[in-house]
C-alpha cells in the first residue's frame, strides 16, 4: 500500500445510521383519513432522504419507528416537531442503529384496534420502549 492509499481512503465509510420512535396524537377535527396523506407525502420524501420505518395509528394516537442516515433523520424529526397535523409529540426512543431494522419498504403503514398496544408504549422510554415496540411490531397488518 502506498503513502496515497491509507485504508480510510480505500473504503468509503460506513452510513451513519439513527433511529427515533414517538407517539403523538392526532389533532382534534381532522378526519382520520389525514393518515393517508400523511403516509403519501412520507413515501415520497423518505426515499429520497434514505429515510425507512413503520407509522402505527390506532384511530387516534401514531407511533412512528424510523431510521436512516442521521442528519436525515434529525431533519425530519425537527419537521415533525413542527408539524400541526398532530400534537403530544413525545420521542420515547432515540439512538444510532448498526444496521436497517426495515427494507422492504420506506415508510410501512399499519392501522391497530383500540388503544392499548400504542398507550403502554408511551410509558416506556429508552430500549424498553423500542423493545416492546419490536414485539408487537408483528401483530400488526403492514402495507407498504
Amino acid at each position: 500500500m502506498t503513502q496515497e492509499q491509507s485504508p480510510a481512503s480505500a473504503t468509503a465509510e460506513p452510513e451513519q445510521l439513527h433511529e427515533f420512535l414517538y407517539c403523538s396524537l392526532l389533532v382534534q377535527d381532522l378526519p382520520p383519513a389525514t393518515v393517508g396523506a400523511i403516509v403519501t407525502q412520507a413515501r415520497a420524501r423518505n426515499a429520497e432522504d434514505g429515510i425507512s420505518g413503520l407509522l402505527v395509528f390506532d384511530g387516534q394516537c401514531f407511533c412512528q419507528h424510523f431510521e436512516g442516515p442521521r442528519e436525515a433523520v434529525q431533519g425530519l424529526m425537527a419537521r415533525l416537531q413542527r408539524d400541526p397535523r398532530h400534537v403530544a409529540l413525545v420521542v420515547v426512543h432515540e439512538g444510532p442503529l448498526a444496521e436497517r431494522r426495515y427494507t422492504g419498504f420506506a415508510m410501512g403503514l399499519a392501522e391497530c384496534e383500540g388503544p392499548d398496544p400504542i398507550s403502554a408504549l408511551q410509558a416506556l422510554r429508552g430500549e424498553a420502549a423500542l423493545a416492546h415496540f419490536l414485539a408487537l411490531r408483528g401483530s400488526f397488518d403492514i402495507s407498504s
